[in-house]
Order: C-alpha cells, then sequence, then structure tokens
C-alpha cells in the first residue's frame, strides 16, 4: 500500500500502481470525467501513469494551467497527425503547448506552402482523427531505437535533435494513431475530448532559431473541449484587436516606429511623453516616501563591466555587437542592465552599516537585440526603460526592504486597479537538477530563496512557485498581470542577489568595525515603461485615469464664431493646470463629439452661444455619462479636484 496525500492535506491509502484517473473515479464520477491529467510530487503526468511510491497528487482539470498544457500539447501531436495524413513526407521540428494553445513547426516535402486558406482542411482532419478517441501511448526508448524509428521515417529534423540534445536512458515517445514523436510529456490519455480546434495563423520559424538554418513554418492553433469555450475564446480575440496599443496607440498619437530610426526602437510622441513622464512622476513620489535616491548613468559601458557581473556571458548573444574604439583599443557595449552601474555608484565610496540601506533608483534605458520575428509593439522591443532600482542592505534587512518593495508594487498595482482577482504572483527558484547556469554557492542561493518565501508568508501573499525560472543571479519575485481580456504579462519584479556584490567586491564597515558584503535587492515595480504601456492601453482600451491622461478635456465651438471664445477657456485652463485642446475643425458637433469620443477624451465641452453669454460650457463625460452647465472656473476646479481625490495615496 503507499499514502497519498492530496490538496487538503488529508491522506488516503492505495494500493501501489493507482493511477491519478482512478483516484478520481473514487472520490466521484464528475471529477472523473473532468480531470485531464495530475500532479505527483510535483511533476504533472497523465492520468493512466502507475503511481507506485508515497505521493503528494492534485488532479488538474482543463481550467488548471497545467491541465490546459497536457491538452494543448496533445493538440499539437494531433496537428501534426492530421498534417501527417495530409501531405506525406512532412518533415516536423517542435510542437510544444505554449500559453494560449500550441504550435508546430514543419516542412512541407515538395517546398510548398501551407497557407490560411488550407487551415479549414487542417481543422476537419484533426477533428476526424480526434473522434476515434484514439489513446496517447507513451513509451520509454533507447537512443539507437529512437534513432533508427525515426531515420526510418525520414525525419532528419527528429534524428539531429536525437544526436546533439538526448542521451540514453532519458528518451520517451508518444504514439496516437499513425503518429509517434519524441517527447517528454505530460498528455491527455486519449484524444476523444478534443471537441473544438482552430488554426490561428502559420509564419516562417528558423530550425532551431537560428537565421543560418533552413526556414521552416510554424502553425499555430487552439483547441478545447467545448466548441462553447473556443467561441468564447475568438469573441475574446476580437475584442483584444479592439484594445490592441498599436491601433490605441496611432489613434491618440501616443508613440510611433520608424523603420528609418530602425525595428523595435519606440518613437514616444508628445502625448505619449506626456502620460509616461506622469508615470514616472508618480513612482517619484511613492519611492521617495521610502527613501530612495535617483541617479543617471550612461547609455553604454564598458565591456568588462559585463564580463565582471556576468551579463556577457548570460546575455551576450541577446546584446548589441561590441562598439569598437580603435585608437584607444577599448569595447563599449549598449547598456543591456542597469545594475552594473549601480554597483559602481556604491562602490563609489566607502560605505558604513548605518549608512544601509542604499536605495538607488534610476528610469534607465537598455538595449537587448531581441530577433524581428519576436518584436511586437511596446512588449517586445530592442530599446525599453526600466523603473529600476537597486537596494544595498545588510543580511539582516534584506526581509524587511523585500517587503518594503512588495508594498510599493502593491501600491502601483492598485492605483491601476490591477488587484488579487488580475494578479498573479509567482517566486521564480532555481532548476534543482540544473544548478550550472547559476552563479554562486547553494548556501547562499537557499538564503535567498528562503528570505523570497518568508516574505510572501510575511505578508499573506499567495504565490504560486516555478522551478527553473529565477535569473542567473538569484531567485524573484514576479509579479503577472491579467488584462481585461484575461491575457497574463509579466510586469513588476523583485529579485535577491548575493552573487554581483561578490563580483564587484562590494563592501561596507560593520558595528564590529570589519568588512562585511551587502547583500543586493533589484526593483522594478513596472518592469519597464514600454511594456507597462502596453499593458495599461490594451487594459483600460485607452480609457485612461483623469490624472493621467494626455487630454482631460476637448472644447468644442460649435462654429468658428466661438473659436475666440474656446481660446480664452483654453488660456484658463492652461493656467490652472488642466490639459486641453480646441477641436475648430470646420464639422457640424454631431462629428466633433464623435470623433473626440473615438481619442478618449475623458470630458468634452459644447460652446456656443449661450455658454459666450454667460461664460459657461455644457460638459459631458466621454461615454455618455454625467452632463451639465457649469461656470469655465468652477469647471476647472472640477477636474483639479477629481485628480486629488484619484492622486491622493500616490
Amino acid at each position: 500500500m503507499i499514502k497519498i496525500t492530496f490538496p487538503d492535506g488529508s491522506v488516503r491509502e492505495y494500493e501501489a500502481g493507482v493511477t491519478g484517473r482512478q483516484i478520481a473515479e473514487g472520490i466521484s464520477a464528475r471529477l472523473a470525467q473532468d480531470v485531464v491529467a495530475c500532479g505527483v510530487n510535483g511533476e504533472t503526468v497523465e492520468l493512466n501513469r502507475p503511481i507506485n511510491v508515497d505521493a503528494t497528487i492534485n488532479l488538474y482539470k482543463f481550467d488548471d494551467e497545467e491541465g490546459k498544457h497536457a491538452f494543448w500539447h496533445t493538440s499539437a501531436h494531433l496537428l501534426a497527425e492530421a498534417l501527417q495524413e495530409l501531405y506525406p513526407g512532412i518533415q516536423f521540428g517542435f510542437g510544444p503547448a505554449i500559453e494560449n494553445g500550441f504550435f508546430y513547426d514543419v516542412l512541407l516535402p515538395d517546398g510548398s506552402m501551407l497557407k490560411e486558406g488550407d487551415f479549414k482542411q487542417i481543422e476537419d482532419k484533426m477533428l476526424e482523427l480526434a473522434r476515434k478517441d484514439e489513446p496517447v501511448v507513451r513509451r520509454e526508448i533507447s537512443k539507437a531505437d529512437c534513432l533508427a524509428m525515426f531515420k526510418a521515417d525520414g525525419q532528419s529534423y527528429k534524428c539531429e535533435h536525437i544526436e546533439q540534445d538526448l542521451e540514453d536512458g532519458t528518451i520517451t515517445t508518444y504514439t496516437q494513431g499513425a503518429f509517434t514523436d519524441l517527447c517528454k510529456g505530460p498528455h491527455i490519455v486519449s484524444t476523444g475530448i478534443i471537441k473544438a480546434v482552430k488554426l490561428m495563423s502559420v509564419a516562417g520559424a528558423f530550425w532551431r532559431g537560428d537565421a543560418t538554418r533552413d526556414q521552416m513554418q510554424r502553425i499555430y492553433g487552439i483547441s478545447y473541449p467545448k466548441k462553447k469555450m473556443l467561441d468564447e475564446y475568438l469573441a475574446m480575440l476580437e475584442e483584444a484587436k479592439k484594445r490592441d496599443h498599436r491601433k490605441i496607440g496611432k489613434e491618440m498619437e501616443l508613440f510611433m516606429f520608424s523603420e528609418r530610426v530602425g525595428k523595435g526602437l519606440p518613437i514616444w510622441l508628445p502625448k505619449g511623453t506626456d502620460l509616461r513622464l506622469r508615470l514616472q512622476e508618480m513612482l517619484r513620489r511613492i519611492q521617495k516616501k521610502y527613501g530612495y535616491q535617483e541617479v543617471i548613468t550612461p547609455n553604454i559601458g564598458g565591456k568588462n563591466l559585463y564580463m565582471t557581473s556576468g551579463h556577457w556571458d548570460h546575455y551576450g548573444k541577446d546584446s548589441f555587437q561590441p562598439i569598437h574604439t580603435p585608437e584607444e583599443d577599448e569595447e563599449y557595449l549598449l547598456k543591456p542592465m542597469n545594475c552594473p552601474h549601480h554597483c559602481e555608484v556604491y562602490a563609489n565610496k566607502p560605505r558604513s552599516y548605518k549608512e544601509l540601506p542604499f536605495r538607488c533608483a534610476e528610469f534607465g534605458t537598455v538595449y537587448r537585440y531581441e530577433q524581428s520575428g519576436e518584436l511586437h509593439g511596446l512588449t517586445r522591443v530592442r530599446c525599453f526603460t526600466q523603473d529600476d532600482a537597486h537596494i544595498f542592505c545588510r543580511p539582516d534587512q534584506v526581509k524587511d526592504e523585500f517587503i518594503k518593495v512588495m508594498e510599493i508594487i502593491q501600491r502601483v498595482f492598485a492605483t491601476f486597479n490591477f488587484t488579487d482577482d488580475n494578479v498573479e504572483v509567482q517566486i521564480s527558484l532555481r532548476d534543482k537538477n540544473d544548478t550550472e547556469k547559476y552563479i554562486g554557492s547553494d548556501e547562499d542561493w537557499a538564503t535567498a530563496e528562503q528570505a523570497i518565501i518568508d516574505a510572501c508568508a510575511e505578508k499573506g501573499m499567495k504565490a504560486r512557485v516555478e522551478y527553473g525560472e529565477a535569473a542567473f543571479y538569484g531567485p524573484k519575485l514576479d509579479f503577472m498581470v491579467k488584462d481585461a481580456i484575461g491575457r497574463r504579462w509579466q510586469l513588476g519584479t523583485i529579485q535577491v542577489d548575493y552573487q554581483l556584490p561578490q563580483r564587484f567586491q562590494l563592501e561596507y564597515v560593520g558595528e564590529d568595525n570589519q568588512k562585511h558584503r551587502p547583500v543586493m535587492i533589484h526593483r522594478a515595480p513596472f518592469g519597464s515603461m514600454e511594456r507597462f504601456c502596453a499593458v495599461l492601453i490594451e487594459h483600460t482600451a485607452g480609457k485612461f485615469p483623469l490624472w493621467l491622461t494626455p487630454d482631460q478635456v476637448a472644447i468644442l465651438p460649435v462654429s468658428e464664431k466661438y473659436v475666440d471664445y474656446s481660446a480664452k477657456i483654453k488660456e484658463y485652463f492652461d493656467a490652472h493646470d488642466v490639459r486641453s485642446y480646441i477641436d475648430d475643425r470646420n464639422e457640424k458637433i454631431g462629428r466633433k463629439i464623435r470623433d473626440n469620443e473615438i481619442r478618449h477624451t475623458p470630458y468634452l465641452l459644447v460652446v456656443g452661444e449661450k455658454e459666450q453669454a454667460e461664460g459657461t460650457v455644457s460638459y459631458r463625460r466621454q461615454g455618455g455619462g454625467e452632463q451639465g452647465t457649469m461656470k469655465f472656473e468652477d469647471f476647472a476646479n472640477k477636474i483639479n479636484e477629481e485628480v486629488r481625490n484619484m492622486t491622493e495615496n500616490c
């Protein structure tokens, strides 16, 4: 007999070899019908995998992230199975589950290209195969047998993967119907529960992401256990198109890109710059209360700086190539990180324990060379500004400082209505099975990881643990924000680092008059100004809070006779911190109202003969809400009072 521990802490005994499905059936028939995978001692496995030792277990439904991953992983194989039938001789690359669905990289045998017009036929074949309810069979296989099998099938990319990446004794395959794939899993146990599929797009993808290798086609898809769920997802995508930050950013004249300037290099236009500076000033007000000091560091640094920090070894391939200075035989890099510069700020003078914590903040612009195919609006760019700060503190101060940073991030998120309902917190730890890719001692890592876990416990913050997601120099706490249509974005982050102080030989003189090594905490509540603005645009659909929006008021004269009166109002507003503009186009007032609604201006002021005679404005809230008439001086006071009420806690 073995003991199975459930998430609520309860323990039951079962015969060795029991499966997750049998455990679910023993609880209820409905549960057995709903679960798609199970977690055994933290590893997601198939429901028919025997459990032979004492274990903790989780039963995952499709709604669970782990359940979706298994469901979509099998759906990727179902796509490949359908393609294999429709296009004999097709070559397969990799086909994983992703955050929303799955993809498969393929190469047609005759060099032809799949097009969106082919999707319907492929979808129909996928559903035809799914209706056969084919079991998904896992096998452990030797490297020699695996290589022979895929050579016989003519799968050259799979053979290369086997030869270069896999070790004997670690290889598993999964078979459904006539299709077999190399795979670690997990999967659902059979294809019958896949009821709805939709292929979303096709794009180019280099084999192994190497631009010098063959270009394959990457087919993206999504699948669900119910057609209604697919319909809801497609409706959500339509809403996402309306909220696309690239579309709204253009309509509101917030930012732009220029091919001549370069791909992935955003240019902030006046209105977008105004919005971004207000965000920065908000954070400045908050962090000033916590004792931060702001610095400005160069946008380049000597290559040796990043070799010392370890960033060159770990991120050099993702950075722009070094800038050479032949006369002085020096090399510089466009700054990929702010942290090494801040280490130099700390090292600028001797430090005493009395000066710690030293909190160093900067809105620092950094540069990363993202592949062209990965660039996407403001969310993936080659140049972005981090609301970066680094706290240098004594070991006994780490937990308290970490908690204070958590408070800052919570204040920022609360300001924009990012609440517990749409914020997920993740503790990102080392990969237990591959510690070679990290720097530092096991002892330091254990101390740093425990500090984050303790801080979350003290604040009562529910956080899921993800192994293998830590930075190379330390563990971190990541804040994932779900926007208004359910997409998840990583924004805020806090990281504990024992390694950079060691690499830069940072010191402070302790109370014992001896030299000690400080601990470094990395912190960015927004994450990057670019990504945060993109998420905020899509979360609000461009309807920003009144205190933040670039234009608070649109003044709409009903004819050119009232432009001078409109200018008088604007002059008063300018003097009283109300951001406004005049729409003096020769258009009917109804057209002006509609156009300015599209621009998401919070207040629309209509001025005509009556308003001019009485010194008033007729106002309406964006979206057809609050309406009324008042003296324009009183209206300015109304706007300022609203802003004060919104920002009193910022």
